[in-house]
């Protein structure tokens, strides 16, 4: 006979889901943070070779 109630993982799934989520996400904000610096500091480096040359 089925168990009555509340299925047994569905909570501990949500949450986990949830966390998981949220990790990524923070990952992802880093990864694209550190690259618009990379990015940045590679046109502050070329404008000022421009300079330099000029």
């Amino acid at each position: 006979m089925a168990k009555s109630g509340s299925s047994k993982n569905t909570k501990n799934k949500a949450l986990h889901s949830k966390l998981m989520e949220r990790k990524k996400n923070k990952a992802r904000k880093e990864k694209d943070k550190n690259k618009a610096l990379k990015k940045d500091m590679a046109r502050k480096f070329q404008e000022q070779l421009k300079v330099k040359q000029q």
